[in-house]
């Protein structure tokens, strides 16, 4: 099974420079795209499967000497984001399908030119390999940020400056710790940095690039400056997959190289209460769906860290589980915004209204996701609050505890801000048609979402395993090293 590590990343690259080559056979792409998605879905969920217990699977592609070979490997942590990424890949696909967004012939090539750099970067085992395969993610990302034209194009030229910048930060990180350690393999950097200043200097060149591209504060401006640009469905695709394959690889290799050393818990937890205020602050002062949302997931990327910055089994567990709610809750909130472009050709507050009246099931998908990123009960995002808060009360952290509750509270009064704008009182003169298979998509997300709520047990179980895998990590070590 270790062999077939490989194709979440390969499968979608071939497929794409196929479809490269058939530009005019938009039917093709759309079919070509949704059958590509849903394999690497299945593939995921195998993976997710026999990784449950803790065991990890490792490959190095071509048998080369460990030094020089592509290494990936999977765990419970890597597995289930591509699982979840996977599935917010195909509701992206299938959203843009219904009203024939997908028209142009380099947008489905580019999703999965896209999505095959994270699937990459989420199963690599080297420092050199996760700068390479984050490269593939973002070159793609580049074009979809500016189809279209006009006020995007400038949004664009930020958007590539920024991951640019980080990029080159992230290369000059890598080089560092190569020549300080002479290995950029994760499994010859184990708990280097907590043993080594000089390494321990170099691979935080790697996490601040890491947390640049993640949009931690205070490295969060170009986000809400560029994603709202960006086509609808494009932001959707971008808030499920780019910041959370920064955020994914800045956990783990915090966990491996510095071993969770709580010399620079505080350096997160602070980066961590600012990212939750920063964003949901900002969140109520914009006046659109997409701004709205963007800037909350700047605020919801701070609960993450918050339980990295804690680094016990309660925190990981709690922060992995959040993870995973928020990035579904999340895309399906971008795409019931991208389903409101759609109908209505405007996501201004001031010029909608009655969307509850018009649109029932997407104001029924819109809800249920809102209310679960305001942590409402019983929706999965009240579990995933509910944990990390504990864990941090548990730790004594009640400062901390403080801002997750406060922010959460904010929260949902920036959600009951678009709800009563756009969905309450009667509609407004804009009162286009959105089908419902464009609604579709979003809804799905949404109910599994919810699922995670009152049957949290099984996702519970997997971020145990995760968190175990980030705590003690000698079984994902030595499966790369292939020992």
């Amino acid at each position: 099974m270790s062999r077939l590590l490989i194709l979440p990343f390969a499968g979608p690259l071939l497929t794409a420079a196929l479809l490269f080559a058939a530009p005019r056979r938009h039917t093709a792409h759309r079919v070509a795209g949704l059958a590509v998605t849903a394999a690497v879905l299945a593939l995921a969920v195998a993976l997710l499967v026999l990784t449950r217990d803790g065991t990890v699977l490792a490959e190095r592609i071509g048998g080369w000497h460990p030094l020089v070979a592509i290494g990936f490997a999977a765990d419970a942590f890597s597995a289930l984001m591509v699982t979840v990424c996977a599935l917010v890949v195909l509701a992206c696909l299938a959203t843009t399908a219904a009203p024939g967004d997908d028209h142009d012939p380099l947008f489905v090539p580019l999703v999965l030119v896209l999505s095959a750099g994270a699937y990459g970067a989420f199963l690599t085992a080297d420092l050199f390999n996760l700068f390479v395969l984050v490269e593939v993610m973002l070159v793609p990302s580049y074009v979809l940020v500016a189809l279209g034209g006009g006020t995007r194009l400038g949004a664009a030229r930020v958007y590539v400056a920024m991951n640019l910048l980080a990029s080159t930060i992230l290369l000059a990180g890598v080089g560092l710790v190569y020549g300080v350690t002479g290995s950029v393999r994760l499994g010859d950097l184990a708990a280097a940095a907590r043993t080594s200043p000089t390494v321990g200097v170099a691979a935080g060149v790697v996490l601040l690039a890491l947390a640049v591209k993640s949009a931690v504060v205070p490295w969060h401006d170009w986000l809400p400056r560029t994603y709202p640009e960006a086509p609808p469905v494009v932001l959707a695709l971008f808030s499920g997959l780019l910041t959370k394959v920064g955020l994914y690889a800045l956990i783990r290799v915090y966990a491996v190289v510095y071993d969770g050393d709580p010399a620079y818990h505080w350096v997160i937890g602070t980066a961590a209460m600012l990212s939750m205020v920063v964003g949901v602050l900002g969140a109520l002062g914009e006046a659109t769906m997409r701004r709205v949302l963007t800037f909350h997931m700047v605020s919801q990327i701070g609960y993450v860290l918050l339980g990295l910055a804690l680094f016990t089994a309660a925190s990981l567990a709690a922060a992995v589980f959040y993870l995973v709610q928020y990035i579904l809750v999340k895309t399906a909130l971008f795409l019931c915004a991208a389903a409101v472009h759609t109908g209505h050709r405007t996501d201004r507050l001031d010029r909608l209204g009655g969307l509850a009246t018009l649109h029932p099931m997407l104001a029924l998908a819109f809800a249920g996701a809102a209310l679960s990123l305001a942590g409402l009960p019983p929706f999965s995002g009240f579990v995933a609050k509910f944990l990390l808060i504990r864990a941090v009360g548990d730790a004594g952290q009640w400062v901390a505890v403080t801002v997750a509750v406060g922010v959460s509270l904010l929260t949902l009064a920036s959600m009951l801000k678009i709800w009563g704008a756009a969905f309450w009182g009667e509609p407004s003169g804009s009162d286009g048609a959105v089908p419902a298979r464009v609604v579709l998509p979003a809804l799905t997300l949404t109910i599994v979402s919810l699922l995670l709520g009152p049957v949290a047990q099984p996702l519970l179980g997997l971020a145990d395993t995760a968190a175990a895998g980030l705590l003690d990590p000698d079984a994902y070590l030595r499966a790369v090293n292939g020992r």
